[in-house]
């Protein structure tokens, strides 16, 4: 399986080795000094070539010191917090970036996984935005105890409606000609529910603000991909022969869980970005429409991440039976004020040490492909979600951004992930909408 946790915590290089392709797993019990001393010892299964590499990049890359002392206590703080791992040789985990101070205490981070997508869209229309942040910042509002917190709802519904009355010209001459009468049609719905959540505030009916803030936040959702024309950029020629998805799809994974007298079954809708991802959430879509994922049990669930779609037998990802061979897919990272993603290259090998991602593992339930340690192509089929905030993976300035490819977000029942665990079966993953922007498909093909 992929790893997410290296096994060679050596230097201030290797330390802050976060998931690589396949997360690893086995025997879990809680990792203790004497553990955290073998891995400082180098006494890991890398290949005598790998140690020597390891080894050159340590020579040619030197720290500052201040990054140097963060990504010790970033590394110390995961490994007393995370579970012991029984590494394979081959399923590795991600070389974390040296965040700069600067960026470890930037603003506060979008944890919503909505709000992710939206800012994740190739859109820039300010107007819009301007209706969105409001209704946003009506789930601050709600933190306060009480009716209290209406007062601030309400002055977050009257700064919304007026941007929207203000900017709606300018809203809808950002739409797509294509969209355009979709659009409108939403901005007439948003209006209409902008006015009933006003209502509400008034009534001081607080227990039904979140659900219909919910329902606008999606209409907005909506106009802003209604403002995308097309596919924004061109897929580098070697994957656009793979299944790309070009655009967003929405599925809904059915998940059986064992031994649990409070749940038996629970649906997550989850929803792939091939906007800022299309040749990994084309893959990913193109298995499950193979129905590759159907039956599989959940193989690594140990409150840090939960991880399946390693297939039974020797192969470790999808073995496309047209060639008979492993389908990987390269690693793809978009950063914000980039117009297309980087292929194959992690962003601390480009020295983009601050560069943001477009997806980043901010929110509860980030979907993301796992590879191995020292090849940025070799994901396949694994796939994992990221449950746990802790010290190595603080939102905003998270190590796994930039060297594992995020290619969509949970959006319901997010918080029910925690419960599953390894054997869990998930019966089934259905496309709900999107799959006609998918480009490529191999399910098509008989075999």
């Amino acid at each position: 399986m992929a790893a997410i946790i290296p096994c060679h915590y050596c230097s201030s290089l290797s330390i802050s080795k976060l998931p690589r392709s396949h997360i690893p797993w086995g025997n879990i019990s809680h990792v203790n000094a004497a553990w955290w001393s073998r891995q400082l010892s180098l006494r890991c299964s890398l290949k005598s070539s790998q140690k020597a590499q390891l080894h050159n990049k340590l020579n040619e890359k030197l720290f500052p010191f201040k990054e140097y002392a963060i990504s010790i206590a970033l590394a110390v703080g995961l490994v007393t917090g995370m579970p012991f791992v029984d590494w394979s040789p081959n399923a590795y985990a991600a070389n974390p970036a040296m965040p700069d101070l600067s960026v470890l205490i930037s603003g506060p981070p979008i944890k919503d996984p909505g709000a992710l997508l939206r800012y994740a869209l190739p859109i820039d229309n300010k107007a819009i935005r301007e209706v969105q942040k409001p209704l946003e910042d009506i789930t601050d509002s709600l933190k306060v105890a009480g009716v209290k917190a209406l007062d601030s709802v309400e002055r977050n519904v009257r700064q919304a409606s007026r941007s929207l009355e203000q900017g709606k010209s300018l809203i809808i001459s950002g739409l797509a000609e294509s969209k355009k009468d979709h659009g409108v049609e939403l901005l007439d719905k948003l209006e209409t529910g902008m006015n009933e959540l006003q209502q509400i505030v008034e009534g001081r009916n607080r227990d039904a603000v979140a659900t219909k803030q919910k329902e606008l936040l999606n209409y907005v959702g909506s106009v802003e991909e209604d403002m995308v024309e097309g596919f924004p950029y061109e897929v580098p020629e070697e994957y656009q022969s793979m299944p790309v998805l070009k655009g967003r799809a929405t599925v809904d994974m059915k998940v059986k869980v064992k031994d649990n007298p409070n749940i038996d079954e629970c649906v997550f809708r989850i929803i792939l970005d091939g906007y800022n991802a299309p040749v990994t959430a084309g893959n990913f879509l193109d298995l499950v429409e193979r129905h590759f994922y159907d039956g599989m049990e959940i193989q690594r669930a140990d409150g840090f991440v939960v991880q399946t779609g390693d297939p039974e037998g020797p192969a470790e990802g999808f073995i496309d039976p047209s060639t008979e061979k492993t389908r990987t897919i390269p690693l793809e990272i978009m950063v914000n004020g980039e117009k297309f993603p980087f292929y194959g290259t992690t962003l601390e090998e480009l020295g983009l040490y601050k560069a943001q991602t477009r997806l980043p593992f901010n929110a509860f339930g980030t979907m993301a492909m796992a590879r191995d340690e020292f090849e940025s192509n070799s994901a396949s089929s694994q796939v994992f979600w990221l449950l746990k905030e802790s010290e190595l993976t603080p939102s905003n300035a998270n190590i796994l951004d930039g060297r594992y490819t995020v290619f969509g977000y949970i959006t319901e029942n997010e918080d029910s992930l925690a419960d599953l665990k390894v054997g869990d079966v998930i019966e089934s993953i259905q496309v709900v909408s999107g799959l006609n922007n998918l480009v490529n498909p191999s399910y098509k093909i008989a075999g």
